[in-house]
């Protein structure tokens, strides 16, 4: 038996067993053959501290200093731009992001790229491209240190035991006092297996496409470029740039897949504020984000003791407690620019209240692992 059963292998469920393999030993079962194989790998891989709900800009600044410190942030500025015709929506999202204005010539210097349309922009450099791949493995490391992750093992059954929770997983059962559910858009249906009530998740899909650069350009330094209309956003990437239409189609969890129609629909808005053609697609891809009611990533279980909960409600020194600002080097999707397919992968957990819930080492610390940031899984 462990202390903690993890279900789920992206960035939640990752950043959950690293900082709770201080308090105990993490067994994480992911269903995929590799870890991050959804959301937690297709996304535009920014760290955007401003971007979307409260909670999630609360968790995403949070977490900045400790992905600094860990370096595995770097500067990328963003940059919101929008015609004459966007004026209210680019008002809105500059103040949303605490962006400062720029003119539109100082914008075309960054950006050759962009349309003599261009009217309105702003600009911030506190955001940063995030090293996902680094950040991912090195919460792996924390866990395996003296836990263990299983891959490739879909949960087939849950159930309440006299010591807490038995999950069988690809034919192998593992029992465990405190049950963490990170399964992101399948969460309801882990929530379903282990006899307690969905909360009603919504997936919704966000598509991708690499393209090259209109007009030949060299993007590499270019800052990330947000529509003022919503309707799409683009990022240098590898030598080229990837623009999404930024949509929210509401699908069953699933291995997402872009849309051909809502890409297009996408590039056609992309293109319409540059001053030259998309002419190339070299690949595309999807990933689904995972939301509350409340459009936010973040949602409270129904009562910390009741029977829903996963706490036993016969054991009341469990309490609830949150991913959150409290936790050292948290890595949650909102703030990681869900906008790309990062999605929200946050999870609940439950530690025993006589715990002192001080932030843990970071996973990254050099007394955590020796193995370099630069180094990748596959």
């Amino acid at each position: 038996m462990v202390d903690f059963i993890i279900i789920g292998g992206g960035v939640a469920g990752l950043s959950a067993g690293a900082h709770l393999a201080s308090h105990g030993r993490v067994t994480l079962i992911e269903a995929e053959a590799q870890l991050g194989h959804h959301a937690s790998s297709r996304s535009a891989a920014v760290h955007i501290p401003t971007y979307g709900a409260g909670p999630v800009k609360d968790i995403s600044i949070a977490s900045t200093e400790a992905h600094l410190a860990a370096g595995v942030l770097t500067p990328r500025p963003v940059m919101l731009v929008g015609t004459a015709e966007e004026a209210e929506g680019f008002a809105r999202d500059a103040k949303d992001l605490r962006m400062t204005p720029i003119s539109p010539d100082a914008a075309r210097d960054m950006v050759p790229l962009l349309s003599a349309d261009i009217s309105h922009a702003a600009l911030t450099r506190e955001t940063w491209d995030i090293d996902t791949d680094a950040v991912l493995q090195a919460y792996a490391r924390a866990i395996r240190a003296d836990g263990q992750i299983v891959t490739g093992a879909r949960v087939e059954a849950i159930a309440r035991t006299a010591t807490g929770w038995r999950v069988t997983a690809g034919g192998a059962d593992h029992d465990a006092p405190v049950l963490v559910n990170a399964a992101g858009p399948w969460a309801d249906e882990i929530a379903t297996l282990a006899g307690i009530a969905p909360v009603g998740l919504v997936a919704l899909r966000r598509s991708m496409a690499r393209i090259g650069v209109p007009g030949g350009h060299e993007a590499r330094d270019w800052p990330m470029l947000i529509g003022a209309s919503g309707d799409w956003y683009a990022k240098p990437d590898a030598g080229a740039l990837i623009v999404s239409p930024s949509e929210e189609h509401p699908l069953p969890p699933q291995d997402a897949w872009a849309d051909d129609m809502v890409l297009a629909e996408g590039l056609a808005a992309f293109e319409a504020h540059m001053n030259a053609p998309v002419e190339r697609m070299i690949a595309n891809w999807a990933g689904l984000g995972c939301w509350g009611r409340c459009r936010s990533s973040i949602r409270p279980p129904p009562t910390p003791y009741s029977p829903r909960g996963f706490a036993d409600a016969a054991r009341p020194r469990l309490t609830p407690v949150k991913e959150s600002k409290r936790i050292e080097g948290i890595s949650t999707s909102g703030g990681n620019q869900n906008q790309g397919g990062h999605a929200g992968e946050t999870s609940w957990t439950t530690v025993p209240s006589r715990a002192s819930w001080t932030p843990p080492p970071s996973p990254f610390s050099a007394r955590r692992t020796t193995t370099p940031l630069s180094a990748r899984w596959c």
